[in-house]
């Protein structure tokens, strides 16, 4: 019986690891776009420049696990979530205040992944995968550092659109 449960419960890990590998491309895939148009927010700019590096080694962390379990990402998943990583960013293009909905987005799915890895720990420690554990910790501690960016910029960045639109130039990106 505990054999069983220990390869359900492994099951779920790898897939929730996979799941969360895909979402971080998606991430990638939600930077790029922003970045392509960020012209009069470069504090917003260099903010994502750095967090798209952490991405790329949080995608390289999942990849060490996987690879640790014999398990590999799923190319199926990564793809298709980055597709819609690109959808959900170019909806944003027409709106006047592409910026600010953009910064929703990011406060949004940057507590999305909070919550994901959350998920992914308790499974590691219930798996006793200790060094999953480590790993997805780090990774937990930059989300929760770029959620809190998000978050305690967001007034100004506010400011800064209302009076970009005030002074007549274009604001939204």
């Amino acid at each position: 019986m505990a054999t069983t449960s220990t390869s359900h419960l492994r099951m779920i890990f790898v897939t929730g690891l996979q799941n969360v590998h895909a979402v971080e491309h998606q991430a990638l895939s939600l930077i790029d776009r922003q970045l392509d148009r960020l012209v009069r927010y470069p504090e917003v700019a260099e903010r994502l420049r750095l967090h798209r590096t952490e991405t790329q080694v949080q995608i390289r962390r999942l990849d060490d696990i996987m690879g640790s379990l014999g398990e590999r990402s799923s190319s199926l998943k990564d793809m298709a979530l980055s597709f819609m990583g690109n959808l959900a960013a170019m909806g944003h293009v027409a709106a006047p205040d592409e910026v600010i909905k953009n910064q929703l987005v990011n406060a949004a799915f940057e507590n999305y992944e909070i919550a994901s890895y959350t998920s992914l720990i308790a499974l590691a420690e219930a798996g006793a995968f200790p060094t999953a554990t480590a790993l997805l910790r780090e990774t937990l501690g930059e989300e929760v550092a770029m959620a809190a960016w998000v978050q305690d910029s967001l007034p100004d960045l506010t400011r800064k659109y209302v009076a970009l639109r005030a002074g007549g130039g274009g604001a939204s990106h």
